[in-house]
């Protein structure tokens, strides 16, 4: 094993050149694969290729959806991995090949949380997931389920609609659930008899059922040329006009059925035949009852297993005279007209086509319009493409097409791919002349401008060193299948790391302070400013002469530089050789200068982090007070986001007799936030200690809040509770409903009435709502942070809270229920603070509360 050393976070990781590819494609199931790259078939990984394929089958046929995918986890369970699709073209879907587990896409999602995630249309998905917004900026409905067996959560099960006013039709959720656990159960099944369930090599593509064309008979014959025998099936005697018992047999009974112009041609096939053991595609004219003529195509090849001088010939004839007045009519139209399979190529072109492009059909077939038109090799017109098969909506547009004309497209999408019209236009007002040639320029794929502008959207919300480095993580191994990434500093004119991705524990010690003037690999990035690849062990060994070198097979260094100055460098492994393509290496150049932007910028959060900690905790109470016949607890976690500064707050007020129970959130994460949160408690405290009633304790806050005018909301809720006999009185302003569990364990959200937000109407009002607690009875309050999360409406988060808080065992103690329900129910990946103050009622709760924590 070789062990090894490239300064600055030297190339290293996991060997993978041994593990075994998936299988290839079958007459249902076609893989991505290029055809030089063969793999290993195992019989496990056809058994689990079935499965997802059925899978996906069963939701396009019992949904509605037009597409449909499926992710598996990956065998370090850090990745979702897109191995099934059909319905959609796989290269739209490339940016979403690999998925990090833990992102804020809708499919990590629902993985983590095991909640189906549903998104009506584009605004929703926008509003709720903005990173998938960036990628797939299409207006399109979606559902993702979780596929699980028990406890064991093997992937999601994810399907797209066309939007309408309905979002997912709601007859589509029972289907795609029962398809999901079905595809668990056999996923399951096959793990029990030990063969692997985990995504490998390259997706699968499911074919979907062609529509529906003018049937095509075909018929069959065996021909002997010696003897002039033929011999034919019912279905070619049809197409010859042949009635019951009216062929007799012979080749010159089939020459009375052919026009006579058309004779000469199919002796020539025939003699073409034989002589190059094959016709394919001859057209010959037959005569109908009517008299009138039709086109049939004649196939026919000569036999190996007869051994007769080459004198036979079997073959087929196809009647094509649907499909031939079908071509022709569109073939007349003076307007362009061709079809788009599912990835975008060109499958057919009628000639008003190529003369409006200027292009000949032979060049046009099986290409992409925007790859052999320079003047479509602007983005805009693939993602028009993509919009309307998306969609599944027509759309137009425009094009300049040189030297002087302008041209105008119409595409019509369905499941299958797309159909375009195109015709003569006139230019829009203003536009300037069309380029007489477009300048030549390297194209950038809209999955390459998705790579770049998910990571500097994800770089735009990371505000913490340990942020822009779970971002990177995030983003870049899974969108390039990188197996160790780490990231080095400057400090000092030496390398420090700040994050390390896949690397074996310890084995980066080493290199820890490496001067940025080394010669090796990660320094010299830096110090050039020019990023290294290696596409293989035999490159960087020929490169660094004596570097040690790991299990990894290719390796990036990219140097990060922001303003001119070094910043550090990014070191990219991959488990086996590869090669990068020129677009692989400007992208992955430009996301270091993003990197290196983030970094710089979370620098400065850094330096500001331990003041802005100290200044939220000084905000808060220390300590909670002991009341007899009541316990209380709380507990604040920051948001994960951010200088961690934010406006939650909560507080217990002890006044003659009666206890006020008060949780509260200003808007916003600043400093301006915590300082006006600071102002609320201070408020809040005074006005309750003055023996205000609840309502009157929100009004007047409200009032000081307008005076103040910080132009910040505030949401609070306020309990006052008598521990004498059990009253509670709840007054709310806009915040979220309390929890309260009874002694018999059943719980419910109190949704008291309320009045509006702090700080909206000064003659707002706050109606009281009273109830009587029995012992034993413990109440929740807390901020919306605890039951936010992107994959389910927030009313569905207070439910998971309730639920939660009926799951209480016997026995459990205050502290513990709190730390159970921060668990339970937080999301993974909060942004907004918590506050949780949970108070348990009766004679046995007496005794000191814990300090907040």
């Amino acid at each position: 094993m070789r062990h090894p050393r490239a300064a600055g976070g030297a190339p290293g990781a996991r060997s993978g050149q041994d593990r075994p590819r998936e299988p290839g494609a079958d007459a249902v199931v076609r893989r991505a694969v290029p055809p030089s790259a063969p793999e290993k078939v195992r019989p496990s990984d056809h058994l689990r290729d079935e499965l997802l394929a059925d899978a996906v089958r069963g939701v396009l046929g019992s949904t509605g959806a037009y597409g449909a995918m499926v992710y598996l986890v990956s065998r370090d369970r850090r990745s979702l991995v897109l191995r099934t699709i059909a319905g959609v073209p796989l290269s739209v879907m490339s940016p979403f090949r690999r998925i990090a587990a833990t992102g804020p896409l809708p499919v990590a999602v629902c993985f983590r949380t095991g909640h189906r995630v549903v998104l009506s249309g584009g605004e929703d998905t926008m509003r709720r997931f903005p990173q998938l917004a960036v990628g797939l900026p299409y207006d399109f409905a979606s559902a993702c389920v979780p596929v699980e067996h028990g406890q064991r959560r093997f992937g999601v099960l994810s399907a797209l609609w066309p939007v309408s006013d309905d979002g997912v039709p709601e007859s589509a959720g029972p289907p795609i659930s029962a398809a999901a656990a079905e595809l668990g159960d056999g996923l399951a099944a096959l793990e029990a008899a030990g063969q692997p369930v985990e995504p490998g090599g390259d997706p699968a593509v499911v074919e979907l059922t062609p529509p529906s064309v003018p049937t095509t008979r075909v018929g069959l014959f065996d021909w002997n040329l010696a003897t002039g025998a033929l011999s034919a099936d019912a279905r070619f005697r049809e197409i010859f006009g042949f009635g019951p018992g009216a062929f007799d047999g012979t080749v010159a009974a089939l020459n009375g059925r052919i026009a006579p112009g058309d004779l000469p041609q199919f002796r020539a096939a025939a003699r073409t035949a034989l002589r190059n053991g094959e016709v394919l595609a001859a057209r010959v004219r037959v005569l109908g009852p009517d008299g009138l003529p039709y086109p049939v195509e004649l196939w026919a090849r000569v036999p190996e297993a007869i051994s007769d001088g080459r004198t036979h010939l079997v073959g087929a004839v196809l009647d094509v005279r649907s499909l031939t007045a079908a071509a022709a009519a569109v073939e007349r139209l003076r307007e362009g007209v061709f079809s788009l399979d599912l990835d975008g190529r060109i499958r057919y072109a009628n000639r008003a086509t190529e003369a409006l492009l200027r292009a000949r059909r032979e060049d046009l077939i099986g290409h992409h319009p925007w790859d052999v038109l320079p003047w479509l090799a602007d983005p805009f017109y693939e993602n028009r493409y993509r919009a309307a098969l998306l969609s599944k909506r027509p759309t137009t547009f425009l094009a300049a097409c040189p030297p002087d004309d302008w041209l105008a497209f119409s595409l019509y999408p369905d499941a299958h791919g797309v159909t375009g019209r195109v015709v003569a236009a006139e230019p829009p007002p203003g536009a300037a002349e069309p380029p007489a040639m477009p300048p030549p320029a390297v194209r950038t794929g809209v999955g390459s401008t998705h790579h770049l502008l998910q990571l500097a959207s994800a770089l735009t919300e990371a505000v913490t060193v340990r942020d822009v480095c779970r971002a990177v993580a995030e983003e870049i191994l899974p969108a390039f299948g990188g197996e160790e990434l780490a990231i080095y500093t400057v400090r000092d004119q030496h390398l420090q790391l700040v994050s390390q991705v896949g690397y074996p524990d310890g084995f980066l010690d080493s290199f820890e302070g490496t001067q940025i003037d080394a010669r090796v690999p990660g320094a010299e990035a830096l110090s050039t400013g020019t990023p290294i690849f290696f596409e293989s062990v035999r490159e960087l060994a020929a490169a660094y002469p004596g570097l040690a070198l790991d299990e990894m097979g290719a390796w990036a260094f990219l140097p990060l530089i922001a303003s001119g100055r070094p910043v550090g460098s990014c070191i990219l492994g991959f488990d086996r050789p590869r090669p990068f393509t020129v677009e692989e290496r400007g992208l992955l150049t430009a996301l270091g200068g993003f990197i290196a932007q983030a970094l710089e910028r979370a620098r400065l959060y850094d330096a500001e982090f331990t003041l802005a900690r100290g200044l939220q905790q000084a905000l808060l109470p220390h300590r909670l007070p002991a009341v007899p016949g009541i316990r209380i607890t709380a507990r604040y976690l920051p948001g994960t986001q951010g200088m961690e500064i934010g406006g939650d707050w909560y507080d217990v007020i002890v006044t003659d007799g009666d206890v006020t129970l008060v949780i509260g959130d200003v808007e916003g994460h600043s400093v301006g936030a915590a300082a006006t949160m600071g102002q609320l408690r201070s408020a809040v405290r005074a006005f309750a200690t003055g023996d205000d009633p609840p309502d009157q304790v929100l009004a007047r806050t409200n009032r000081l809040l307008l005076d103040l005018d910080p132009g910040l909301l505030a949401s609070c809720c306020l309990v006052r509770l008598t521990p004498a006999d059990g009253t509670a009185r709840i007054a709310r302003a806009g915040h979220m409903p309390p929890v309260l569990r009874h002694p018999d364990g059943r719980a419910e959200a109190l949704y008291a009435a309320g009045g509006p937000l702090l700080g909206v109407d000064e003659l707002a009002e706050y109606p009281v709502s009273e109830l009587r607690l029995r012992p034993g009875s413990v109440l929740a309050l807390y901020t919306d942070g605890l039951v936010e999360d992107p994959a389910v409406a927030i009313d569905q988060g207070v439910d998971r809270l309730r639920a939660a808080m009926a799951r209480a065992e016997p026995g459990e103690g205050l502290e513990e229920e709190a730390e159970r329900l921060l668990r339970e129910v937080g999301s993974a990946r909060r942004v907004d603070d918590v506050a949780l103050l949970l108070t348990a009622f009766g004679p046995d709760t007496a005794g000191p509360p814990s300090p907040p924590v």
